[in-house]
C-alpha cells in the first residue's frame, strides 16, 4: 500500500484544494492530510483563518478520496509527521518547489501543478472588497 501525505491550512476551501488532494490520492492507495493549527496559521500567515481548526478538519476529513486527518502543530515536526504516517510520498503545491527537497531521505517529494488563478488569500481580498 503507497501512503501519500499533504499539508496545508485548507482555509476557505475552492477548486484548487479539491484538485490537488485528488491528484495526491491518485498517487496512493491512502491520503494523509495535515491540516495547519490556527496558531500555525497565525505564525506563518499572520492571520488566523477564516474557518476555525474544527470546521477546517470536518471539512478535509468529508472529501471521499481523503483517508486520515491530523492537526499540523508544527513546521519544524514535519520530517516526524512523515515518519509517523509511515508515508511514501509527500505532495505539496508546485509553488513550493524545491522547498521539501531535503524529505527526499525519507521518502518520495512530489510537487503537483497549482489550479491557475485560485487562491485562498486572492478570495479573501475579493470577499474584503465587496464588503
Amino acid at each position: 500500500m503507497t501512503r501519500v501525505i499533504t499539508f496545508g491550512t485548507f482555509d476557505v476551501c475552492h477548486i484548487g484544494h479539491i484538485r490537488i488532494l485528488k491528484q495526491a490520492r491518485a498517487l496512493g492507495d491512502h491520503l494523509i492530510v495535515g491540516v495547519s493549527s490556527d496558531e500555525l496559521n497565525l505564525a506563518k500567515k499572520g492571520r488566523l483563518p477564516i474557518y476555525n481548526l474544527n470546521n477546517r478538519i470536518e471539512i478535509i476529513a468529508s472529501m471521499r478520496f481523503v483517508d486520515e486527518v491530523f492537526v499540523e502543530h508544527s513546521l519544524e515536526q514535519k520530517a516526524q509527521y512523515i515518519k509517523d504516517a509511515n508515508a511514501d510520498i509527500l505532495v505539496m503545491g508546485d509553488d513550493w518547489a524545491g522547498k521539501f527537497d531535503h524529505f527526499s531521505d525519507i521518502c518520495e517529494v512530489r510537487y503537483l501543478p497549482r489550479t491557475p488563478s485560485v487562491s485562498t488569500t486572492e478570495i479573501i481580498e475579493i470577499i474584503k472588497d465587496t464588503q
